[in-house]
């Protein structure tokens, strides 16, 4: 029998209040940080600072130590193969650090998430990504740990407040577009798992839901690949351009952050796309898809249900509400403890001197999964199975998700 192993979710948490516990009570890490700077000179003067290369291993080591933790709770001892692989990474989102720090960039408030994103579309379908690259390509690890961490900076009552809304909103959205899209894909001649799949990861949480889903159906690895491909590859687009409309359209930050929240469909490309409008849209963001992926959980158990009823004769195992905690994300649980530690417990000196360094790091977490998002992203995965028809249903599916969403958000949170 093999050894039972912690879900990566339970990970991310324990690597995050480990994080908490270290930044609390015991040492406030320097990371690395760029001044704004106009030419190659003001550059390398900064560059010629012996305390920024310390602050770079600083950041290195912590990242480092907290992948090594993370492939020792998987009973993974092959941790050698992630000190190349992580180096290039870090050189990578540190690169677009810098140049997002160049004054003209600067001037347009263009996020260094953005950057961490291009240059690793850039390196995924320009170059390729080398199999010993791969190790510490850890995207979702990375963002769970970063969620986590946002969490010190919510304040629970803004979560009761926000998240109360955001669940009206996330069963009004999840219900119709999840029909919505079941229904396209049959008229597109979709087969039921594609059906299920691409309707679950357009309307719920994306990827998570996207895997839920063929767990909940047992469907077709391959075909589950697809859909995350998809995911990926069209959350990007809408990560850059909804910002600019939600600001054309003079949204305010509540409106804005609940209609990135209901729509972008990976917990990341969220997290960059509120980042670009402010701290109070990504609050709104991140409680709107959390409320989202709250109802993960249950539609697994419906699924399950629906599909072990429809599929007798394949003898599916009888859904329980077991399944319902066994698909609920875990790192939501972490998030909302982590802002009941900072609202409640700690000390008013503590949380304040602490939210900065804390700030600090899940702002590096996220970078480094965009730089993941982007290494992992090829676009011509999008045309490659069943000419192209899942993709032109997750499209068309998007479409009316971004529009029906945007009337809700107005309605609840406008």
């Amino acid at each position: 029998m093999p050894k039972k192993t912690l879900h990566e979710d339970w990970i991310a948490v324990i690597i995050a209040f480990i994080t908490i516990g270290l930044i609390c009570f015991a040492f406030k890490p320097l990371l690395p940080k760029f001044a704004v700077w106009s030419n190659v000179g003001t550059l390398k003067d900064q560059f010629a600072n012996i305390a920024l290369w310390q602050q770079i291993g600083v950041l290195f080591l912590w990242a480092l130590g907290s992948l090594f933790a993370a492939k020792l709770l998987t009973g993974n001892t092959q941790l050698l193969k992630l000190i190349p692989s992580l180096l290039v990474i870090m050189f990578i989102t540190l690169l677009a650090q810098v140049i997002s720090g160049n004054k003209a960039i600067k001037d347009f408030g263009i996020e260094v998430v953005l950057f961490s994103l291009i240059l690793g579309l850039l390196i995924s379908n320009l170059i390729g990504v080398p199999g010993w690259l791969k190790p510490a390509i850890q995207t979702e690890l990375y963002i769970k740990i970063g969620l986590v961490l946002l969490g010190c900076n919510v304040l629970f009552q803004d979560i009761i407040k926000g998240g109360g809304l955001g669940i009206i909103q996330s069963v009004a959205v999840v219900f119709t577009v999840w029909y919505f899209s079941f229904w396209l894909c049959g008229k597109l001649g979709l087969d039921e798992e594609f059906r299920m799949m691409i309707s679950s990861a357009v309307s719920i949480c994306g990827v998570s839901a996207a895997i839920a889903t063929a767990g909940a159906i047992e469907g077709d690895n391959k075909k589950l690949s697809h859909v995350i491909s998809l995911v990926l590859i069209v959350a990007i687009p809408m990560m850059l351009f909804m910002p600019y409309i939600a600001i054309w359209a003079h949204m305010s930050p509540a409106v804005a952050g609940a209609w990135l929240g209901g729509t972008i469909d990976t917990s990341g490309a969220v997290v960059a796309a509120g980042t670009m409008l402010g701290e109070e849209a990504l609050k709104y963001a991140t409680l709107v898809k959390f409320s989202q992926n709250v109802l993960l959980g249950l539609a697994a158990f419906f699924i399950s249900l629906y599909w072990s009823y429809t599929r007798k004769e394949a003898n599916f195992e009888k859904p329980t509400l077991r399944t319902i905690w066994d698909r609920f994300p875990k790192f939501v649980l972490g998030f909302v403890l982590a802002s009941v530690f900072f609202s409640f417990i700690l000390s008013t000196p503590l949380v304040a001197a602490a939210k900065g360094s804390l700030k600090e790091m899940q702002t590096y977490w996220f970078a480094l999964a965009f730089t993941c998002i982007g290494l992992e992203t090829k676009f011509t995965d999008i045309f490659k199975m069943d000419n192209g028809r899942p993709a032109l249903a997750f499209i068309i599916a998007q479409v009316f998700n971004i529009f029906f969403t945007l009337g809700i958000a107005y309605l609840v949170f406008g």
